[in-house]
């Protein structure tokens, strides 16, 4: 069943500049989808209409099958939690502990529920030794999975990323990266969209969504839509290490299969020689 559907989604800031045109696309429950696109594509905006911070020009957006209108964005909202790009900008508590516990006390939880449900996802994002800690104290990627931490304590159906890991260093975009696949296999009814211009983010999905100028213009599997240079030249976009990897080692009599990781070429290559 399609948890997220968007028919003919239009916005333009200024009535007369549109920053989205037309644009349709489907997410069905369970699965991890990256829209990705260089600055001004509009895959921003995309996220903000999707939770209802911005009020669409034209188009439907439905959240397992309710309009998303004025009478039904509170509803629609208990089922979906938005990670901002900025960590620094999303931590609201005094401790890791705090932070966690923000939405969960906005729902009147009860403090033994509370401190159950908070040690078990700060668990979950690595974060289990740091609930005393202070904001200062963190790295931006540890400040993330806290924020990540924060938005599953609320159980939602689908879960966006929107630039989560722009701000991060490599080792922290690695520690959400790894995160993200630790969610999708605690949890497989979890829908998660990532709204990203990093190619080694939404290469970990199960299909990406191109945005050029406001328009879908490609659509598929990671390993279809990134192996096309010219078509990712065109839309300013990189290839993922892995598939660049791959390429080269095919240029040299190598063919690896499209399923082996990075770890799993590196030991064939070695036991090769």
């Amino acid at each position: 069943m399609d948890e997220i559907v968007v028919k003919n989604l239009s916005f333009s800031y200024d009535k007369t500049h549109p920053v989205l045109s037309e644009v349709t696309f489907s997410v069905s429950r369970g699965s991890h989808i990256s829209i990705v696109g260089h600055n001004g594509s509009g895959k921003s905006t995309l996220a903000k209409l999707l939770i209802g911070l911005l009020e669409r020009s034209n188009g439907e957006i439905f959240i397992d099958g309710i309009l998303l209108n004025e009478k039904t964005i509170n509803d629609i909202r208990e089922k979906m939690c938005l990670v901002f790009q900025n960590p620094d900008n999303q931590f609201i508590g005094s401790t890791v502990e705090d932070d966690i516990a923000f939405g969960l006390e906005n729902k009147r939880v009860s403090q033994p529920e509370m401190k159950d449900i908070i040690a078990s996802f700060a668990e979950e994002v690595g974060m289990g030794k740091y609930l005393n800690k202070e904001p200062s104290m963190l790295s931006g990627g540890q400040k993330q999975r806290v924020a990540i931490a924060g938005a599953l304590a609320l159980s939602p159906n689908i879960i966006i990323f929107d630039e989560a890991t722009s701000m991060l260093d490599p080792n922290g975009k690695k520690e959400i990266i790894n995160v993200i696949k630790r969610m999708r296999n605690s949890n497989p009814d979890l829908t998660i969209i990532s709204i990203t211009h990093d190619v080694e983010e939404a290469f970990i999905s199960d299909e990406v969504i191109v945005l050029s100028q406001g328009k879908i213009v490609m659509s598929g599997k990671p390993s279809i839509v990134f192996s096309d240079r010219e078509t990712l030249k065109k839309y300013r976009l990189d290839m993922p290490f892995l598939l660049d990897f791959k390429e080269k080692l095919k240029a040299i009599d190598i063919n690896i299969s499209e399923e082996k990781t990075l770890d799993e070429i590196v030991e064939t290559i070695c036991q090769s020689k």
